[in-house]
């Protein structure tokens, strides 16, 4: 509700017998305003434009707040069209009478509502009230008053104004205004106003921390600056909702914070509106407003989730699969196929190699007649590839034969590495350019697109069978500790699977001899 300050010369000119000022003047009555003043020049009051008394009239009937006034001896003096769109009262039927009494409020109130008024008159700033006023079809309407004293030339008191609004309006005012500042004050979620050339014009607390800023600091400046991914989809959804107003549900967007330490991985819930203008006579569009929340936590509790249901599936799969399998070998490669879905784009499959007699190779670790870790030679072990997959290409592994070829792996490699740790070893080639990563997987007999490495030891009955390794090229991310976690159960059951095939041959060289 507006404070509207305005001097009451020509109230004061009317008389107590319903003479009506500025009012009357609209509706065509006549005024006893006393000798005619002289024409004025062109200009305001002039020939060429609207008087004084018309351009006050016009100004009161255009504001949103319905405005009365009185003159010191509580007489009407103005009426403006929204005191007439709430009363029902129109300014002919206003303007003269005395006080509310008898026709705006009831006459069992009127003694207290025009004291209250009344010493707005005398008292500093304005005075705010609750009455309940009559409409004229006998309806009563509760509203909310802001009243001042309004001076004359002399400096004291010569009326009053009066400004009312329903007060469901004005409650729904102030719920609204005290919703925006609590939204840019309190708010547990990011509450951002994106203006039509997509920058950021008001920010909350929360969403300047989510952004790694200050509030006053983001201001004004492109997303581009702010977050180094998801920043064309934010912009994307920014102008649909502009151009065509908000979505139906809440988007999950992945975005790139750039913080000192360097980019952080964020998942932000977003909801939009589209703001526009209540005054324009057509809605135009003033900005979004952007409420977001960090939902990371539960979305990467929620991958995990999903992600190890795929496994535990693929583990079930595996093992239903191997267990109808006639050669133990080919259940270890069935294991290997199965565990490479959705983990790995390659897998080879070494068996350690020992020397029993000169001529004589032997899997390190075989059973009964095996070698068992503790006597095993000096020296790094060697080792033969008898699964991998096609060179071409990711797909199913291979089986090339227990008659393979010895791999020549340097000292240092970390298929080495895993069998004297007997546990996992991850490694990758690191920031290099394509060719010095292709360079690095062929150093390590590796398929040249390789990027990351994650090898598993195989273990039986207490000895090492071989390493089986994953191989991921550079469009997948690095292994991570529950990947090592996957790969171990993966080797687990298939040396289960490989200690098998040696019992059979071992079985079988029996029978032969």
């Amino acid at each position: 509700m507006g404070c509207v300050t305005f001097e009451l010369n020509e109230g004061k000119r009317a008389n107590r017998q319903g003479v009506q000022v500025s009012a009357s003047r609209r509706s065509g009555t006549t005024d006893e305003l006393g000798p005619e003043e002289p024409e004025r020049p062109d200009g305001p009051g002039g020939p060429g434009g609207p008087d004084g008394a018309d351009l006050l009239a016009a100004l009161l009937d255009g504001m949103d707040a319905a405005l009365c006034a009185f003159d010191a001896d509580g007489v009407v003096t103005h009426w403006n069209r929204e005191a007439e769109r709430i009363l029902g009262w129109s300014a002919a039927e206003a303007v003269g009478r005395q006080g509310f009494a008898g026709w705006a409020v009831r006459e069992a109130d009127a003694e207290e509502v025009e004291s209250r008024l009344m010493a707005a008159m005398h008292a500093p700033g304005r005075q705010v009230h609750e009455f309940a006023l009559l409409t004229k079809d006998g309806g009563r309407v509760l509203v909310r008053t802001q009243s001042a004293a309004v001076p004359g030339p002399d400096g004291k008191p010569a009326g009053l104004y009066c400004a009312f609004s329903e007060v469901h309006a004005q409650i729904d005012l102030e719920r609204s205004i005290a919703l925006s500042e609590a939204l840019f004050d309190d708010a547990s979620w990011g509450v951002v106003l994106v203006d039509a050339d997509l920058r950021p014009a008001v920010v909350n607390a929360h969403a300047a921390r989510a952004l790694g800023t200050g509030r006053t600091a983001v201001l004004g400046r492109p997303l581009g600056d702010l977050l180094t991914r998801g920043v064309e989809e934010l912009e994307n959804a920014l102008t649909h909702v502009l151009a065509e107003g908000a979505p139906p549900a809440p988007a999950e967007m992945w975005v790139g914070v750039r913080t000192p330490e360097g980019e952080r991985r964020r998942c932000w819930r977003s909801g939009f509106l589209r703001l526009a203008s209540p005054l324009a006579e057509e809605p135009v569009p003033l900005g979004v407003g952007w409420l977001f929340q960090d939902v990371t936590e539960a979305k990467q509790g929620e991958q995990e989730a999903a992600l190890l249901r795929f496994r535990a599936n693929q583990l079930h799969r595996a093992a239903r699969a191997a267990a109808e399998c006639e050669d133990p070998a080919e259940a270890a490669t069935v294991h290997l196929d199965f565990a490479l879905a959705g983990f790995a784009d390659h897998a080879v499959l070494d068996r350690i190699l020992i020397e029993r007699t000169p001529g004589e190779r032997i899997p390190f670790g075989r059973a009964p007649g095996g070698v068992p870790d503790e006597d095993a030679p000096a020296g790094p072990p060697r080792l033969v590839r008898i699964a991998a997959t096609p060179s071409g290409g990711p797909g199913p592994s291979a089986l090339t034969g227990h008659a393979g070829l010895p791999v020549r792996y340097g000292e240092t490699h970390p298929v080495l590495q895993c069998v004297a740790r007997a546990g996992s070893v991850r490694a990758g080639a690191g920031s290099v350019s394509a060719e010095e990563a292709r360079e690095w997987a062929r150093a390590r007999v590796w398929p040249e697109d390789t990027v990351h490495a994650l090898c598993a030891v195989l273990r039986s009955r207490g000895r090492t069978l071989g390493v089986v390794t994953f191989l991921r090229g550079a469009g997948r991310s690095a292994f991570q500790r529950s990947d090592a976690t996957y790969a171990e159960d993966v080797a687990v059951r298939m040396a289960a699977a490989l200690d098998l095939a040696d019992l059979a041959d071992l079985e079988g060289h029996g029978d032969a001899g």
